[in-house]
């Protein structure tokens, strides 16, 4: 099925006698592995996972989450979300990586090789993985369509 969205999505060429990449990165010229290899995919979401908890306390620090008042719930999780958006966008824009990728030894990069992800990188980034789908489908590279929408790779730091 990646294959099958790469293709898709990419509109890249279908010619089917090109042979498959020996490690996810190989045709961006990534190692297979180590310092700028393809992050795996626990790596990523573990990030991800730690971005929305620190997203949740901070929030905490300013709500008390109720979870018998559906109203006080809501509230709170806009705010989180809100919080998350705040804490993830500007510090993968300008330093390549949100803080739970740093802590997991991970970072974002563009392809066409500059230096940082940028501002409309970083929201739409941020929009894709809202909706979940876009980030949990990924292809042969590792790659989830909100990183081939915007042209970048998560790669490993360490």
């Amino acid at each position: 099925m990646a294959r099958w969205t790469e293709t898709w999505l990419t509109g890249a060429d279908t010619d089917d006698s090109q042979a498959p990449p020996k490690w996810p990165g190989e045709k961006f010229g990534l190692p297979e592995s180590g310092p700028g290899s393809v992050a795996g995919g626990f790596r990523r979401f573990a990030a991800f996972a730690v971005d929305l908890i620190a997203a949740s306390l901070i929030t905490a620090l300013f709500l008390r989450p109720d979870v018998g008042d559906v109203e006080v719930m809501r509230s709170f999780n806009s705010a989180a979300i809100l919080a998350w958006v705040v804490l993830t966008v500007p510090s993968a824009a300008f330093f390549g990586f949100t803080p739970g990728m740093a802590l997991l030894g991970i970072r974002v990069g563009r392809l066409d090789g500059a230096n940082s992800v940028g501002l409309w990188r970083a929201a739409v980034r941020c929009v894709l993985t809202v909706l979940l789908i876009p980030a949990a489908v990924r292809n042969v590279d590792g790659r989830g369509w909100h990183d081939r929408a915007t042209g970048t790779i998560v790669v490993r730091m360490r």
